[in-house]
């Protein structure tokens, strides 16, 4: 089992997501820092509104009940991830549960070393328009604040 730290600076969501979750399934453990500056792929109005429409969902089941909906870079990130992952089976769970997320660069990975995927990279998309993850959270409620 090896240990991934990723350094998700100016990576692009889905794509990175993608590889982290295979990562995951193959047994490895991966940490991923910096994550309020992952990118999502868009114009920043669009984008920001496709995410706040899920915000507005309701479920008439109770009125006790809701649905949580991210808010936080970090859920944001790790929500996406889940969802490329087995659903409904042990490992799916465990797979999610080697992945640890931060905002900022925490202490200890300082001087590590990151992995960078280049495929992942903002530098593949054909336009300059995307957004980073603290904006969208900030927009959709999100109190934190960055590192």
């Amino acid at each position: 089992m090896a240990r991934i730290i990723v350094n998700g600076e100016g990576h692009i969501l889905g794509r990175l997501a993608s590889i982290v979750a295979k990562k995951l399934i193959e047994g490895n453990e991966v940490i991923v820092v910096n994550v309020e500056k992952i990118v999502v792929s868009g114009d920043k109005r669009m984008v920001v509104e496709s995410y706040k429409k899920r915000l507005g969902v309701k479920v008439h089941l109770s009125h006790k009940w809701r649905p949580r909906r991210p808010r936080s870079p970090i859920r944001l990130f790790k929500r996406t991830v889940r969802g490329m992952l087995p659903k409904n089976n042990k490992k799916g769970r465990e797979a999610l549960s080697r992945l640890k997320a931060y905002v900022g660069v925490p202490e200890e990975f300082k001087d590590a070393e990151y992995t960078v995927f280049k495929e992942a990279y903002k530098d593949k998309l054909k336009t300059n328009r995307y957004v980073e993850l603290s904006v969208i959270a900030k927009e959709m409620g999100w109190k934190g604040v960055e590192a």
